[in-house]
C-alpha cells in the first residue's frame, strides 16, 4: 500500500464507529519456524482487514485485492475466511505486538503479542566428581542448555527425581540446574540419568549420563555354607567366596588368623591338603577388600577337619586247635592307615563285651578269651572306623568240645515183628563218632541211628550208644532198655470213641425193644392173657 492510500484509509477510519479493542493471549513461536496468529475478531462482510506490527503495516486485505509491505513479501499470508495471519521462518525481531483492524460498518480490532523463542539445544549433564563412594560422597550434577525455555526436569531412567530437601536437592538457575545428592547411594544413579530442558513448544533431552558409584563389600559368603564336621581326604570339596562389591573385591582366604596362599575365589581341598592345613580342626574365612571404598569385610567361618580313610583292616587269631575249658584265644585287629580310629568288637553280629573271661587291651586293638568255652564258637568281627569311613575284618573261631550230653530216643517196648528205630544224639565239635552195644557186646552199627527191621524176643535188652570226639578224645555213652512182647500184648483196648458208639447202640436197641413190648400189649385182648396165680 502506498503512503497516500494508507493515509486515506486512516482518514476513513476516523469517520467509522469503533468497538473496544480485544486482546488475544500471547503466542509463542520457535525461531525459524512458522506461526499463525489467530485473532478473536472477524467480519466476513469486511471492507478491509489491516494487519500491523508495532504500528507498521504488514498487509491490507480488500474484498477483491491485497497489498503486502515490501519487507514481508514472501513471508506472510492471510486466510480470507477467518483473517488468520501466518508468518513463515520467524525471526527474533518478529517478537512484539500485532494488531488486526477489520473495517466494515463498524471497526473491530484485536491485539496479539508474539514471543519468538530460541530453540532448546545443547542439553548437557556434567558431574563435579568422576566417581563416587557410596555413603561417603556428595555428588553435584549440573545440567545446562541453550535457548528459551521455562524449566528443567531430572529423570532416573523414566522416573522423575524429586528433591526431598534433605539428602537430595535441586536448584534451578536461568540456563542451568543443579542436582545435589548427599551420601550418594548406588541406587541413586543406576539410571541412566537424564535432564530435560523445555518450554511450551518443545522439550529436549540430554544424552544418558552414568556415574560410577563404588560400594561394598556388603556381604561376603562362602558356598557351601554348611560343611560336614569331618571331610574325607581327596574328596571333591571346593569352597567358593563371593562378595557384593563394586569394583569387584580382592578376596583373601584365612585358616584361623593365618593367610592362605591361594589366588581367586575358590579354595580347593587339594590346596588345603597340600598346605597341610586340614589335619587339625580349624575355621576357614574369606575376607573381601574394596580398593576404591577402602572397606573390608570377612565372611562367616566354615569349620571342618580333613581325615584319612580307614584302609587295610586285618584281624589275626589263633590258628591251632582250640579245646573248650583248656585253650586261650588271643585276637588282635589293626588298620594299615587312617586317623582318629575307633574300634568295636562283635560276635555273631552282637557286641562282644568284657567279662571275667573276655579281656580287652586298653586301646581295644586286641582281646583275650580265657578259658574258651563252647559258646565262643562263631564269627568274631572287628570294625575300625572314623567319622568318614570304616572297614570290617572277621575271624572264624572254632572251639572243639563234647560230646555232651549223650541221649538215646526211641520206644521202650514193641511187639514181635515190629520195626525199631533208636536215635543217639550228642552236642560235639567236631561231630561225634557213634558206636552201639547190645547187652555189652559191640555191634556193627556206626551211625547215630540204630535200626531193627523186625523185632524178635531176643531183641529184648540194653542198647548202649557211645559218642566219641576225635579231637577232644572224650567219650560219653547212654543206655536204652527195649522190651519185645507177644503180638497183641501192647493193645490198649477199645478207644473212647468205640466205647461211646457201643453204648449208644445198646441204648437205641433197648428203647426199640420197650416200644415193641408196649405195642404188643395194646394188640392182645385182655381175655386172652393168662393169669398166673402167685405161689404165695
Amino acid at each position: 500500500m502506498d503512503l497516500f492510500a494508507y493515509k486515506s484509509l486512516l482518514f476513513l477510519l476516523s469517520f467509522i464507529g469503533c468497538r473496544a479493542t480485544k486482546t488475544t493471549p500471547p503466542v509463542d513461536a520457535v525461531l525459524g519456524k512458522n506461526v499463525t496468529l489467530k485473532p478473536l475478531v472477524y467480519n466476513p462482510s469486511f471492507n478491509a482487514i489491516v494487519w500491523n506490527f508495532e504500528g507498521n503495516n504488514i498487509l491490507t486485505l480488500y474484498p477483491t485485492s491485497m497489498t503486502v509491505s515490501e519487507s514481508y513479501k514472501g513471508r506472510v499470508s492471510i486466510n480470507r475466511t477467518n483473517g488468520y495471519l501466518t508468518l513463515s521462518s520467524v525471526k527474533s525481531q518478529d517478537s512484539g505486538d500485532y494488531t488486526i483492524t477489520i473495517l466494515s460498518t463498524t471497526t473491530e480490532t484485536d491485539k496479539i503479542t508474539l514471543r519468538v523463542l530460541e530453540p532448546v539445544t545443547t542439553v548437557v549433564i556434567k558431574s563435579d566428581v568422576p566417581k563416587a563412594v557410596e555413603h561417603n560422597s556428595t555428588v553435584v550434577l549440573t545440567c545446562s542448555a541453550k535457548g528459551s525455555f521455562v524449566k528443567f526436569t531430572w529423570l532416573n531412567g523414566t522416573a522423575k527425581i524429586v528433591a526431598d530437601g534433605k539428602r537430595i536437592t535441586i536448584k534451578d538457575e536461568e540456563l542451568s540446574t543443579k542436582l545435589t545428592i548427599v551420601g550418594v547411594l548406588r541406587s541413586d544413579l543406576v539410571g541412566p540419568i537424564f535432564c530435560t530442558a523445555g518450554n511450551k513448544l518443545e522439550i529436549e533431552k540430554s544424552a544418558p549420563f552414568n556415574l560410577t558409584v563404588y560400594y561394598g563389600p556388603d556381604t561376603v559368603t562362602i558356598t557351601p555354607p554348611l560343611v560336614p564336621k569331618y571331610v574325607l581326604t581327596g574328596s571333591n570339596l571346593n569352597l567358593s567366596c563371593a562378595a557384593v562389591s563394586s569394583p569387584p573385591a580382592t578376596l583373601t582366604w584365612y585358616h584361623g588368623k593365618k593367610m592362605i596362599e591361594n589366588k581367586g575365589p575358590v579354595l580347593t581341598l587339594a590346596t588345603i591338603e597340600k598346605l597341610g592345613l586340614g589335619k587339625k580342626a580349624g575355621e576357614y574365612t574369606c575376607t573381601a577388600q574394596n580398593s576404591e571404598t577402602g572397606r573390608s569385610l570377612p565372611s562367616s567361618p566354615v569349620s571342618f577337619t580333613v581325615m584319612e580313610p580307614i584302609v587295610g583292616v586285618k584281624i589275626s587269631g589263633p590258628s591251632g586247635t582250640l579245646i573248650a575249658g583248656n585253650s586261650t584265644a588271643n585276637i588282635s585287629c589293626q588298620a594299615k592307615s587312617g586317623s582318629d580310629k575307633s574300634l568295636t568288637w562283635t560276635k555273631d553280629g552282637k557286641p562282644l563285651t568284657a567279662s571275667s573271661r573276655v579281656v580287652f587291651s586298653g586301646d581295644m586293638t586286641s582281646v583275650m578269651i580265657k578259658p574258651l568255652q563252647k559258646e565262643d564258637n562263631g564269627e568274631i568281627m572287628c570294625t575300625i572306623s572314623n567319622p568318614v569311613s570304616k572297614e570290617v575284618a572277621s575271624h572264624k573261631m572254632v572251639v572243639n568240645y563234647g560230646p555232651e550230653p549223650v541221649t538215646v530216643t526211641g520206644v521202650n517196648a514193641v511187639e514181635v515183628n515190629d520195626p525199631v528205630k533208636l536215635i543217639c544224639s550228642a552236642a560235639s565239635v567236631p561231630a561225634a563218632n557213634f558206636t552201639w552195644k547190645f547187652n555189652g557186646t559191640m555191634t556193627s552199627a556206626k551211625t547215630a541211628q540204630f535200626d531193627i527191621e523186625k523185632a524178635v524176643y531176643k531183641s529184648t535188652g540194653t542198647y548202649t550208644c557211645e559218642a566219641t570226639n576225635a579231637v577232644t578224645g572224650k567219650t560219653m555213652k547212654a543206655n536204652h532198655i527195649l522190651s519185645v512182647k507177644e503180638e497183641g500184648a501192647l493193645d490198649d483196648g477199645l478207644s473212647d470213641g468205640a466205647i461211646a458208639g457201643i453204648v449208644i447202640a445198646v441204648l437205641v436197641a433197648l428203647a426199640a425193644a420197650i416200644g415193641l413190648i408196649m405195642y404188643c400189649r395194646q394188640k392182645v385182648p385182655a381175655s386172652s392173657v393168662s393169669r398166673v396165680e402167685s405161689p404165695y
